[in-house]
C-alpha cells in the first residue's frame, strides 16, 4: 500500500487527454480514482517541454494510475489540468510498498 490509510480520503476523476481535435483537446473516458490524497500546495514543477510552471495541487495515488500531461482532473474542489505525472518506483526490495504516483495539477 503506497498511500497510508489515514491519507486515503479523497477521490478524483481523470479524463486522459488522447490528442487534439478541431475544437481543442480530446479526452478519453473518465476514470475514477479512489483512495488517494490531494494536497493543495503551490510548487514549481517541469512540464512535458521542460519549462518550469506553477502547480497548485498534487494528487498522490497508488502505482498504475495513468494520467498523461494535459488530462482533465476533477479534484474535490475544482477541475484542473495535469502538468506532469511522476511514477515513484521503489524497486523490489524492502521499500517496494512505498511506490506511488504523483500527479502535478494546475
Amino acid at each position: 500500500m503506497a498511500v497510508p490509510a489515514p491519507f486515503r480520503q479523497h477521490s478524483v476523476v481523470i479524463e486522459p487527454r488522447t490528442g487534439d481535435g478541431p475544437y481543442g483537446p480530446v479526452y478519453g473516458p473518465e476514470v475514477t480514482v479512489t483512495g488517494c490524497w490531494v494536497e493543495d500546495k503551490r510548487q514549481y514543477v517541469r512540464d512535458a517541454s521542460g519549462a518550469e510552471v506553477l502547480s497548485e495541487s498534487s494528487v498522490y495515488t497508488d502505482p498504475g494510475v495513468d494520467c498523461p500531461p494535459g488530462s482533465r482532473v476533477t479534484l474535490p474542489t475544482r477541475v484542473a489540468l495535469a502538468i506532469s505525472t511522476a511514477h515513484m518506483d521503489a524497486g523490489a526490495g524492502p521499500l517496494a510498498p512505498l511506490a506511488h504516483v504523483v500527479i502535478a495539477c494546475t
